[in-house]
């Protein structure tokens, strides 16, 4: 059996783990390529993208992997 790879679009409403807790926030950003972000380069492609979320509560804006987003309603 396979993984199956969770997928997000912006505008999705979605929560991960940080260092503070549960943090939720909307995605703004679909990264298929590598990039680079606050001085460091996040890896990504078509099959793995990264995905730029800005939090509910700040201006903070965070590049996480799907695999670590889970979708709220």
């Amino acid at each position: 059996m396979t993984e199956e790879k969770k997928a997000f679009q912006v505008g999705d409403h979605v929560r991960w783990n940080s260092e503070a807790g549960h943090v939720t926030g909307q995605i703004t950003a679909v990264h298929t390529r590598d990039f680079d972000y606050k001085g460091h380069t996040h890896r990504a492609s078509r099959e793995e993208p990264q995905y730029e979320i800005k939090s509910d509560k700040t201006d903070h804006i965070a590049a996480h992997k799907g695999s670590v987003l889970h979708k709220v309603r």
